[in-house]
């Protein structure tokens, strides 16, 4: 397993935040485009005032390589996971080590109890880095989600602090 270090998201991030955006599969990922210094300092700060979420930037060997978050944390100590790597970082077991050790903060720091992520069925990698972090498949949500007016049925997986 390859050894990751997650920590805050810096403001000598932004060219990191602004290559990985720059992937055309990253385009969608976040709510407004990551295209500018400005935009890239204002997705730090939307995570860095949220009582409901966390973000963590994803480190190996010194370099950024990605993003893992939870986020829409309720009183039901249930979050919602979210996580990418530049592409140059893909492949590697970056992604599943990252979403392995953020479930640990979670669980053992934030005091949660459940972990729910979800990804698309045309997306064969991200379901390989959930079911290898530990998160199992709970369902299939029809139409979830909607890009460019093309609607995407979604596989639901969930962790437990128990699993």
């Amino acid at each position: 397993m390859i050894d990751v270090e997650l920590r805050g998201w810096h403001p000598d991030d932004v060219p990191v935040l602004l290559d990985a955006f720059s992937s055309p599969d990253m385009a969608q990922q976040a709510a407004q485009p990551i295209d500018t210094h400005r935009a890239a300092l204002e997705w730090m700060g939307l995570w860095g005032f949220r009582d409901d979420a966390q973000a963590f930037a994803v480190v190996v060997g010194g370099q950024v390589v990605g993003n893992v978050a939870v986020s829409n944390i309720d009183t039901h100590d249930t979050g919602w996971v979210s996580y990418w790597t530049s592409p140059r970082a893909r492949g590697r077991g970056v992604a599943v080590a990252a979403a392995r050790k953020m479930a640990e903060w979670a669980f053992q720091e934030r005091g949660l109890f459940r972990l729910e992520l979800g990804h698309r069925l045309n997306n064969p990698a991200s379901c390989a880095v959930a079911t290898k972090a530990g998160f199992l498949v709970e369902g299939i949500e029809r139409a979830k989600l909607s890009y460019e007016g093309v609607r995407y049925d979604v596989e639901r997986h969930a962790r437990l602090a128990t699993d």
